[in-house]
Parts: structure tokens; C-alpha cells; sequence
């Protein structure tokens, strides 16, 4: 038996191997990338027709965001999943999967890097080194954030690298604080609600994909030990048995987990788009504004998560191989990284509330 599906020997005289319905999940994530297609083209599908303007650069700024996110994402996703493993008893806790901490922080602080030259050079692109006013990030309050940013992934990298990496969950939260406070600035109604929305919005987004990332890594790291370990001479069947059920335990914990995040997500989430769009004009938003396009886009690609996630639930308890569940719980991971990608585009581009 592996992490996804039984092998010809778990079928034995019984019948045919009954494979997991892998095609169904696949289906399904490509009639959500269809739906989502004209918002992750890019900016202008998003903004053809609605009369908005878009920043120069806005694609540009729309992929660094994105890769900020994914970097603040695998960190915080190690430290929780780790931790999780901690409660699993039984947990082959030696068998570690190699960190992408280091990887994600490099990744982290060029996007970071990427971001305050744009806002030192007013917002735009900078083509050359003397467009950037590096001395105005200093004067300016996204200045001083962008800046925090840099320094945060910087320290990150170096926390993740030392001997105490956990320590690294201090710069990270420094990341996600600093873009709560810059998606609601000063003149905004109710900038520390925002913010605080904001803030609970991403650090839950940040352990539900990650999280979920880790734990796949996880799982198939112990899987490999134990099949190492059973095919010495003193190895047993028993050990990957073990390994498998730790596996089992650990999916389940983190998919109990889960459902509290996606509820968070779901409430801040809801919340932050009716501060941004009047309730009643939602509805048309959400098709004339690129920003309720990209968001609409957005919820689908949830609300394919959440199915997602729902199927490796009903396989944590129902099916005969519990690890079956990695399955969709694969397929969920590829799509939390398209939402992710939309969340980059959805900070580039102009809010309603601005240009409505």
C-alpha cells in the first residue's frame, strides 16, 4: 500500500484493485481553472469593459505579491505542521522531510525586495536604478512596511537556518502584519477593522495551505522510511503499518483543524468584501469591476477547495485505506496555489470603493 492508492497485493483473491476516482478530482479542477481563466490571464481580461485603470505594472506586481504569499505560506506551514505531528502518537517524528523554510525566505525577500523598489520609485516599475528614491521608503508609511517585509524574510531565512528554526515564526508574523496594514491604509473607513480582518484572513490562509502541504510531505517521507526500514532484515510489515496509521491520524487532526480555518476564511473573507463592496451593489460588482471579477474567480476556486476537502474527509473515515485521502487532499493543494495566485492579482488591482 502507498500514500494514494492500494497496490495489486492489498487486492489479492478479492477482486480487482478498485482505484480512487483521481479523474473526478481532476475534472474538477479544470472546470475551475476554465472558470477562473480571464482573471489569472492578468490584469486587463480582468479590467476589459469595466471603464477601471490600471497602475503601470500592475501584472508585475500582481506575480510578486503572489510569490510573497507562497513564501510566507511554506514556513508557516512547517511550524504548524510539525507541531501537529507532535500530537500524533507513534508519529516516526525522526523521519523528516527536508525543510523548504531556507528556500521559501530567499523566494520571500526578492518579492519583498521586488515590492519596495516599486513603491520607492512611486508605485511604478523602476527600469533604472536611479527611478528608485531608496531614502523616501523611510518617509512614507508602505515605505517603512515594504521595508519591514525585506527585513522580516531576511530574518526568517536566518532563523530557519540556525538551530532554532521555530524561531522564525516571529519574522513571519511580521510579514502578515505588515500586509494587513498595507491593504487598509490611514484614509480608509475603519482601517484597524480592515487590518485586523486582513491579519486573521492571511495567517489562516497561511496554515490551511501550507499546513496541508507539509503534512503531504510528511506522510510520504514516513512512508518511504518505514518501507526502507521493513526491507531490512530485522524490518517487520508491522513497521509500515505503523507508519501508515500515524499517517492516518496525523490527516485527520489537521483536516479537524481545517474546518475551524476555512470558517475563519470564510467569515473574514465575507466580511472584508462588504466593507469593500456596499451590500447592495455586490451583485453588480462582482461582474462590472475587475476587482469583483477577480474575487468572484476567487470564491469558485474555495468553493472547489472545500469540495475537495470535503471528499478527503468522507475518505479519512469511511474508506478500508484511510490514505486514500491523499488523493483529493493533492488535488486541494494544487488549488489553494491557484487561490493563491488570485489573492496575488486581487491586491494589484483598483477597489471598488475607490473607483466605483
Amino acid at each position: 500500500m502507498t500514500l494514494i492508492r492500494p497496490t495489486a497485493e492489498t487486492a489479492g483473491a478479492s477482486g480487482p484493485v478498485r482505484r480512487p476516482a483521481a479523474g473526478r478530482a481532476v475534472a474538477l479542477l479544470v472546470l475551475v481553472a476554465v472558470a477562473a481563466l480571464i482573471p489569472l490571464l492578468g490584469p486587463r481580461p480582468a479590467l476589459d469593459g469595466t471603464g477601471e485603470a490600471a497602475a503601470p505594472g500592475v501584472g508585475g506586481i500582481a506575480l510578486l505579491r503572489a510569490a510573497l504569499f507562497a513564501a510566507l505560506c511554506v514556513p508557516v506551514g512547517e511550524l504548524f505542521a510539525a507541531r501537529l505531528a507532535r500530537l500524533v502518537p507513534g508519529a516516526p517524528l525522526e523521519h523528516a522531510p527536508r525543510s523548504w523554510a531556507p528556500s521559501a525566505a530567499a523566494v520571500g525577500f526578492l518579492a519583498a525586495l521586488g515590492l519596495a523598489s516599486v513603491v520607492a520609485t512611486g508605485n511604478l516599475l523602476p527600469h533604472h536604478l536611479s527611478d528608485m528614491d531608496v531614502g523616501g521608503l523611510y518617509q512614507s508609511r508602505d515605505g517603512k512596511l515594504a521595508l519591514l517585509e525585506v527585513n522580516a524574510f531576511l530574518a526568517a531565512g536566518l532563523c530557519a537556518l540556525s538551530r532554532r528554526p521555530a524561531a522564525q515564526v516571529w519574522p513571519l508574523a511580521a510579514v502578515a502584519l505588515a500586509e494587513a496594514l498595507r491593504a487598509h491604509p490611514a484614509p480608509e473607513h475603519g482601517p484597524l477593522v480592515g487590518s485586523g480582518l486582513t491579519l486573521v484572513h492571511v495567517t489562516c490562509a497561511a496554515l490551511w495551505t501550507g499546513g496541508l502541504l507539509h503534512v503531504l510531505r510528511m506522510l510520504r517521507t514516513w512512508r518511504a522510511a518505514s518501507e526502507a526500514e521493513a526491507a531490512e532484515p530485522t524490518g517487520t510489515a508491522e513497521t509500515a503499518a505503523s507508519a501508515d496509521a500515524a499517517g492516518a491520524a496525523l490527516l485527520g487532526l489537521y483536516a479537524r483543524v481545517a474546518a475551524v480555518l476555512f470558517a475563519a476564511l470564510t467569515a473574514t473573507g465575507a466580511w472584508s468584501a462588504l466593507r469593500r463592496m456596499p451590500p447592495g451593489r455586490v451583485l453588480d460588482q462582482l461582474t462590472a469591476t475587475s476587482y469583483g471579477r477577480t474575487l468572484l474567480a476567487k470564491l469558485v476556486l474555495v468553493a472547489a477547495v472545500a469540495v475537495l476537502a470535503l471528499l478527503a474527509r468522507l475518505r479519512l473515515r469511511r474508506a478500508a485505506d484511510r490514505l486514500s485521502a491523499c488523493v483529493p487532499a493533492r488535488a486541494e493543494v494544487v488549488a489553494l496555489g491557484l487561490v493563491v495566485t488570485v489573492s496575488g492579482l486581487l491586491t494589484a488591482l483598483p477597489l471598488p470603493i475607490r473607483w466605483s
